[in-house]
């Protein structure tokens, strides 16, 4: 029984593998986390308000050969404030150990499935464009924060509470983008 005991909790704490999906209407393969990371809103949380949280992910469309890589980010707003544009790349930043990564608003191919579902009905989803060097960026990165501005000019941010290195190398790793 103790043996039990200690594989599930070695495999309680084993990262994820990616998945990949087949979106039969449009041929085009999709690889992505099995849940986005989520980030929480660092400002103080106001009792009785919902608080704001933030969810991203990375994507690969796999069109015949034809490889793009992209960023799914979804922003549910709490406590009544609401947030400007995040398709607006002024509206955000997303801070990594190295600097800021640059977000630059991507199509998405229309798929029958998304990647990564919603959180909430009422929040914003982009898509961004990114290369491989990026997505090593961001799996070399101990923390995230993402800032993103208000309606009303005010900034919110967000913030990873637990090291995303593990997710991200993964993914990394199961799309062969470890060299050079």
């Amino acid at each position: 029984m103790l043996l039990a005991c200690l594989a599930g909790a070695c495999t309680g704490m084993q990262v994820r593998q990616p998945v990949e999906m087949l979106d039969e209407r449009t041929g085009i393969t999709v690889a992505a986390l099995q849940r986005p990371l989520e980030l929480a809103q660092r400002q103080v949380i106001v009792v009785g308000k919902r608080p704001s949280f933030a969810y991203l992910g990375p994507v690969e469309w796999n069109r015949m050969g034809t490889i793009t890589h992209g960023l799914w980010l979804h922003v549910a707003p709490g406590q009544d404030q609401p947030l400007a544009d995040i398709k607006d790349p002024a509206t955000l930043a997303l801070t990594l150990d190295d600097g800021v990564l640059e977000l630059h608003p991507a199509t998405a191919p229309e798929l029958s499935a998304e990647p990564y579902r919603p959180a909430v009905p009422w929040g914003q989803t982009a898509y961004y464009r990114l290369g491989v060097h990026e997505l090593r960026r961001l799996a070399a990165s101990s923390r995230l924060t993402l800032r993103c501005l208000a309606a009303d000019g005010s900034a919110v941010s967000f913030t990873t509470s637990a090291d995303p290195r593990p997710l991200f190398l993964a993914y990394v790793n199961s799309r062969n983008l470890t060299g050079d």
